[in-house]
Formats: C-alpha cells, structure tokens, sequence
C-alpha cells in the first residue's frame, strides 16, 4: 500500500515499530476540537476553511473528546519505559487526517503545543482515510465521522465513533470501560433478545453457558490493551480495564466471565447492571473513554462529562 498523500513524521518524537506497538489513529475532530471549523467548511467549502486554517495555524485549537485518553495513553509510555528502557511494545499516536497539508499545519503546531507525543501526521485529502489503517499497522481507529468509523470496522479494525463534547480532564491511570455485548463480544446474544425477549435471552445463555461468544469490534484492541497490563502487576499497573454491561449477573453473568477466562483477557472490575443506566457507575469510575454499541448509553455518558466513543 502507497504512502498517504502526505505523511509528515514528528521528529520530536521516538519512532515505535508498528509491528509492535499498540498503534491508535485518531483523527483531527476525534482529538481536538474543531467543530466551528467544521461548521466553517460545510457553509462555505474547502477553500475557506483552509485559508482560515492558515491564517490561525499558530492558534492551538482546543482539546476534543479522545484528547484526555491521548495524554493518559502518553502515562503508560513513560510508565513502561522507566520500568524498561529498552521495551518496544509501546502505544504509537497516529493522527489520520482529511485536511490537505497546507490547511494542517495548525494540527500539528496544536498538538505540539500541547506537549502530545504523535509520531505521525497523515493527511489523505479527498480519499477515503480508513485504508492506510491496515498499512500502519493500526489496532485502534477513533473518529468523529460515522462513515470513516464503518469503513475501518468493515476493514476488521477495532473502531468508535467519538462525539465532541465537554470532557472533565480524570487523573491517570488509564482507565478503559467496554461494554459487553456488540463491543467486545458479538451480538450473539443481542439477535435472540430481539426475537425472544429477555426469557429467551436467559435461557440461550444458560443453554450456551461453557461455549464462549464470539469475538466483538473491539476484541482485538482489548486484546492488545490486556497484553500491555500484564507488563505490570495488578497494584502497579498504569492501565485499568473494566466490563459495564447491561447483562444480569445472576442469569447471563457467568458466560461473559467465562468468555474472558477463556480469552485470557484480565479485566479488573465487571459491573453488571440488569439494564439499569450506566451513568452513576461511569460517573464513579472516570474512564478516559467509555466504548458502547447503544446510543442511549452514550448519551448518558455524554451528560455526565464521560469522555464516550459509540460502537455502531
């Protein structure tokens, strides 16, 4: 696969090896906050947005939604090297990007203010993005345009849609809330609810219960994610994983469990919430990002300051 139109590599920065590092894309509206301009290219066309960008390119556009779990993402870097100097498994920041060139130079002198560490500025103007995610190597793609995050998914890489919103900065470790079915499992389970109800829900998952479900969108990342904790122990460890699920514990609780045992995937806290909202126990936790398959979840999240990337 060809080169992006334009890469541009942050020679501030320590090139990672994409073969083993745990490589996120975000895109420009995932990671700042550039709604205004965005408003500004719809109303009155590329021209004009990209001379606006121009001539505010020394102006650092505010932090967006995935900017938090970006710097905590950084944490665990510097956690991992002081352990080990030499460790190469690290994350890699990415920023994948419509813009042209001329009209980026304001992303990249934004996130260096800002002290983010991303190795790589890609931009793919006019071209669909999604596919030099497989060419980098990417495990993770967050963006904030419904048609780039389908594409990537349909591409089998582990993808959200995040929306802009108002973040309330939480303190490190990094801190990662899945929610179960359609996210890291398969919706499986989901399919017979919607035919059969809840009772016919309980009871496939009883009748399913030593058989583990089959592998959600964001399996993989987890995955990934689950490898880098285990670098440290429990007490230590620079990363926190949970499961918020709408599962009941009591009925459909023990498959899931065995599903992760079965997967070797550690998380550290599993909540199972027999369909009441999410947002108490998120507002609790503080997650630098909140993945979910339903719009009502995200959206109760999204009240609460919860930093939120909607699975579709």
């Amino acid at each position: 696969m060809a080169e992006p139109e334009s890469t541009v590599i942050n020679t501030d920065v320590k090139q990672k090896d994409p073969s083993k590092a745990l490589v996120i894309a975000v895109t420009t509206r995932a990671i700042f906050n550039l709604e205004e301009e965005h408003k500004l290219y719809l109303e009155e066309g590329k021209e004009e947005y990209t001379r606006h960008q121009q001539a505010n390119q020394d102006k650092p556009l505010p932090p967006g939604t995935a900017f938090t779990f970006i710097q905590a993402v950084q944490y665990v870097n510097k956690m991992i090297l002081e352990t080990n100097p030499a460790e190469d498994e690290l994350f890699d920041i990415l920023v994948l990007s419509n813009n042209s060139p001329e009209s980026g130079v304001r992303i990249i002198n934004s996130a260096k203010h800002y002290g983010l560490e991303i190795s790589k500025f890609c931009f793919v103007s006019d071209k669909d993005s999604t596919e030099y995610l497989k060419s980098h190597g990417v495990k993770l793609f967050l963006s904030a345009d419904r048609a780039d995050v389908c594409n990537a998914l349909r591409r089998g890489v582990s993808a959200a849609l995040i929306f802009q919103q108002e973040v309330q900065a939480p303190s490190t470790p990094l801190r990662v809330v899945f929610d179960g079915d359609a996210v890291l499992f398969s919706d499986e389970t989901d399919q017979v609810f919607q035919e059969q109800g809840l009772e016919g829900a309980v009871e496939y998952e009883r009748a399913m219960e030593a058989v583990p479900m089959g592998e959600g969108p964001l399996k993989a990342f987890a995955m990934h994610l689950g490898k880098m904790r285990k670098k440290f122990s429990q007490e230590k460890s620079p990363i926190r994983t949970y499961l918020v699920t709408a599962r009941s514990g009591r009925d459909m609780g023990i498959r899931a469990i065995k599903t992760l045992r079965e997967w070797g995937l550690a998380i550290d806290e599993a909540f199972f919430m027999d369909g009441a909202p999410k947002g108490p126990i998120l507002a609790q936790i503080q997650p630098h990002i909140f993945f979910d398959d339903g719009l009502h979840n995200i959206q109760g999240a999204q009240n609460l300051g919860v930093p939120s990337a909607w699975v579709p």
